[in-house]
């Protein structure tokens, strides 16, 4: 029987910005936006929480949940490891980026371990206060020029080619009902992540810069 830790609650850090709300107008993703991802096949959210695998890296699990209001459910989008990504600075495709866990400040990790269910390979969420090492890079792979709001968008771990996925795998206590995230080999739609709610940081100057550029 597998046994999971779970350490005490943390105190829920409340996401404040000068951003623009997830109703409003689609644009590009930004650095420093704090958001909610959702995997289009099964409906479900990237989340995670103070649940350590019982089983491979025991590291604290990252899971799918279709919870649409947990917090435990808000990323930071944030450069790649040792980068810094300025506040506002839009997301290109092909870019390296790192996923940070609000409520925990671990980032979204990947490591040859194989997933307690599926036996993929595991994701987890590794660090503290939001720095860990290279394992944490995920390549946003997207069509046209910035990763944008309103569109689906794959995540390539930089290190293991691995693409963040979802295929159904449903975990027990104490964490009933959660799906598994892991990383796979090959795309299909179990690899297909759309932005949901969130906070986001306004494009800088670059974007009107490359705009600008593009007319003349």
């Amino acid at each position: 029987m597998r046994r999971w830790r779970v350490p005490g609650p943390r105190l829920l850090i409340l996401v404040v910005g000068l951003g623009a709300a997830a109703g409003s107008e689609p644009g590009p993703v930004t650095c420093g936006s704090v958001v909610k991802l959702l995997n289009v096949r099964h409906n479900v959210r990237l989340h995670s929480h103070d649940v350590r695998y019982g089983s491979g890296s025991g590291q604290q699990s990252v899971t799918g949940v279709s919870a649409v209001d947990d917090s435990n459910s808000y990323w930071r989008v944030r450069g790649k490891t040792s980068t810094v990504c300025e506040r506002g600075t839009p997301v290109k495709c092909g870019r390296s980026i790192r996923l940070t866990h609000i409520n925990t400040g671990r980032n979204l990790h990947s490591h040859h371990f194989t997933s307690p269910l599926s036996g993929n390979q595991e994701v987890s969420a590794f660090g503290e206060d939001g720095e860990g090492d290279y394992l944490d890079d995920w390549t946003v792979l997207c069509s046209g020029t910035y990763w944008v709001r309103d569109g689906e968008v794959r995540f390539k771990h930089s290190s293991t080619d691995m693409l963040l996925s979802v295929t159904g795998e449903q975990y027990g206590r104490p964490i009933h009902g959660q799906k598994e995230v892991h990383g796979m080999s090959y795309s299909n739609q179990n690899n297909n992540w759309k932005v949901m709610e969130g906070i986001f940081m306004k494009p800088s100057e670059l974007l009107k810069t490359d705009s600008y550029h593009a007319e003349l």
